[in-house]
């Protein structure tokens, strides 16, 4: 403890030496959490924290939109586990800032989330850029927070407990100006309790019925993924004999070569087709930290009210999305191995349905002759090293990629998968590439491109090896066939082209315009052993997609 307080009270380079200020304090709390990096763009009222936090060994990363900042932390947290740490100014910053919040809500991302604030008496007074930031963000968010005089430390520390806790999401704190500049005397930084999740007591009934199910049949999902329960998943998918179905999000929790992987689900009708032979067969089903949140409708209700259903969870909640005959909270990863305690591994299916399955789901999204996105797919997903990290945007190129795209291992394809926002998928690639050193694919539609463009310069600044895959089809692909099967006349959905290479070379990167396999993979080569960032403008007909999912 005696080496925090000296740690903290060398943050403070002007005032006492036995002081130092809010902002320092913040910091020093905030590193010591886990946090190696800021994301947001400074304004007037954050200057002293991000100062404080530069000082204190964290790194502000200026991007150029808050919503866009929030994503980077979360690509960063999924890379290297730090703290993901937003700041935003009052006002418009805050604001800009909403939906990567409700983002981090959906997806379950533990972001810090700190904005600056005037002072109360002020703010009764004066109205310039002046809201209520915690009315806003308090539906989106674990918990708000406002930091006072003495509180500093203490805030940071709950918000860091409350956002990791259960089911992670984002946790608020509104820093009024001279809270954060005011001396205060020093201070040792408060411990961070241990994590430790539980185990129910009883888990008799649960054993029962895997050692009775000859047909089981296991969903995962981002539960299990954030608990980091991968071997376990594998063991229990050994003793058991299960087959294996994955939310886009647990993708790559057992490698996707395996056989015992059917697939990703959650968005495409066409593979929910495919697999619900083996739901309706399965005399057994045990959700491994299943989150219904990255589902679409077709799986309200998936299973008959009298179909045994064990649901593992990190934190239960009323979701209305399924039923289930037994519920156990706790430590998902530990709760699966000691549900397999003592079980020999056996036969299971008798009749091979799970490799009947298998084979159709992977039939169904093999690449047809000819150029188009499933072109684009196939080809990157060969010339990609393994491990490689890839990103994905919304739109039909994010339904098809997640069909298509075999991770190696967990988060190896980053997505908004709950709230499934446009604009995601680069600064997603970006925090995740800085935070691996590693080159990091992005596939990202032109609409959602245009978005986030500014976000080219971010990559330029920080030299970082992204490369941006852009589907070029000059129109909201998915919104302009949803119109078409819902019989609408196409409207709002068309947009012109832009050339995405010229834009690239214009922000110091390369740029190609691609229109055939041949020259992708050339690119794509190239594109891996370059350090900056590289962008491929793929040339698509956007009628390629039609009944691809």
């Amino acid at each position: 403890m005696r080496h925090e307080r000296i740690a903290v009270a060398e943050l403070s380079g002007t005032g006492p030496a036995d002081s130092l200020t809010g902002a320092d304090l913040m910091a020093a709390q905030l590193a010591a959490a886990g946090a190696t990096h800021a994301f947001g763009i400074p304004g007037g009222e954050v200057l002293a924290l991000v100062d404080a936090l530069e000082r204190c060994g964290i790194r502000f990363q200026l991007a150029r939109h808050e919503n866009a900042a929030g994503f980077m932390a979360e690509g960063l947290w999924h890379a290297t586990g730090a703290l993901p740490l937003l700041v935003a100014t009052l006002g418009p910053g805050v604001a800009n800032a909403v939906n990567v919040v409700a983002n981090a809500q959906q997806d379950r991302v533990p972001l810090i989330v700190v904005t600056g604030c005037v002072d109360q008496a002020l703010a009764e007074s004066y109205t310039h850029q002046i809201f209520d930031h915690q009315a806003v963000l308090r539906p989106l968010v674990k918990a708000s927070f406002r930091a006072a005089p003495g509180t500093e430390d203490l805030v940071v520390a709950k918000a860091v407990a409350i956002a990791r806790r259960g089911r992670p999401g984002p946790v608020h704190i509104d820093l009024p100006i001279a809270v954060a500049e005011a001396r205060t005397p020093n201070r040792a930084l408060l411990p961070a309790p241990a994590l430790q999740r539980s185990l129910p007591a009883d888990l008799s009934a649960a054993r029962d019925l895997i050692a009775l199910a000859q047909r089981p049949l296991v969903i995962v999902g981002l539960d299990l993924v954030h608990q980091g329960g991968a071997v376990a998943l594998d063991r229990f998918l050994a003793r058991t004999g299960a087959p294996l179905l994955t939310t886009y999000k647990a993708k790559g929790l057992v490698p996707e070569g395996d056989r015992r992987v059917i697939g990703g689900l959650g968005l495409s009708p066409r593979a929910d087709a495919i697999i619900r032979p083996l739901i309706d067969a399965a005399d057994l089903i045990v959700l491994a930290g299943y989150d219904p949140i990255e589902m679409r409708q077709g799986w309200r209700h998936p299973w008959p009210d009298g179909k045994p259903v064990i649901d593992i969870v990190a934190e239960p909640m009323q979701h209305g999305m399924h039923h289930s005959s037994l519920l156990l909270e706790g430590d998902v990863g530990a709760i699966l191995a000691r549900l397999v305690e003592g079980l020999t591994a056996r036969s299971v299916w008798p009749g091979q349905e799970p490799a009947e399955v298998r084979a159709a789901f992977r039939a169904a999204f093999t690449a047809p002759v000819g150029w188009g996105p499933h072109a684009v797919f196939e080809t990157l997903r060969r010339v990609a090293p393994a491990g490689t990290v890839a990103t994905a945007d919304s739109g039909a190129h994010r339904i098809l990629l997640s069909q298509m795209w075999n991770c190696d291992g967990p988060r190896r394809l980053l997505q908004s998968s709950g709230l499934c926002t446009m604009g995601c998928a680069l600064p997603l690639a970006t925090g995740a590439a800085l935070g691996s050193g590693h080159p990091t694919l992005c596939f990202v539609g032109d609409a959602g491109l245009e978005m986030v463009l500014g976000e080219l310069a971010t990559l330029r600044d920080l030299g970082l090896p992204v490369i941006v895959v852009a589907l070029v089809d000059k129109a909201l692909g998915l919104i302009a066939l949803k119109q078409r099967q819902l019989g609408l006349a196409r409207n709002g959905v068309d947009i012109g082209e832009t050339d995405f290479a010229a834009v690239a070379r214009a922000m110091g990167g390369h740029g190609a315009t691609i229109e055939d396999s041949e020259t992708l993979a050339h690119e794509a080569e190239a594109a891996f052993r370059r350090d900056g960032f590289t962008l491929l403008a793929c040339r698509i007909d956007a009628s390629r997609y039609e009944g691809a999912f």
